[in-house]
């Protein structure tokens, strides 16, 4: 897949964006196994129970059995031409998320902006040590 052919399943994929509270569409897909996955934002009235589209896209990877990101691709199309940079970048917590199953190269395409690296967006992640991920949790016998 094409880098203007990612970017156009993510612009697609922003118009189906639940957004009647900032009206900032906002559409991913995610290159992840070869396979594309979409995602559009999705707001809730509560809002911290709004989503981020990249989050969306990396999940639907996810529970497709898909957890190798090579590229993501981002659209805004409702960002003015003259907005600043930020409004177009993904947040921290879809940053975080993107460190969890991309790697310090996963190409980040953000549409009329510029490619960059996911190790350029957030130079020092939270991670969790390999041996303590996959470790069975710990029981304590709160009686000895």
């Amino acid at each position: 897949m094409t880098d203007t052919e990612l970017i156009t399943a993510a612009t697609t994929a922003s118009l189906f964006a639940h957004c009647p509270y900032s009206k900032f569409r906002v559409g991913a897909a995610v290159l992840a196994n070869s396979r594309v996955f979409c995602g559009c934002n999705v707001e809730n009235s509560s809002l911290g129970l709004t989503i981020c589209a990249e989050r969306v896209a990396i999940f639907a990877a996810v529970a497709a059995g898909c957890k190798s990101l090579s590229t993501i691709a981002i659209s805004c199309p409702d960002a003015p031409a003259t907005t600043d940079i930020s409004q177009f970048m993904p947040c921290g917590a879809c940053r975080q998320v993107m460190t969890e199953f991309g790697r310090d190269d996963t190409r980040i395409l953000v549409q009329g902006i510029a490619e960059f690296r996911l190790g350029d967006l957030l130079k020092i992640p939270f991670r969790l040590d390999t041996a303590t991920r996959n470790s069975p949790v710990s029981t304590r016998d709160s009686d000895s």
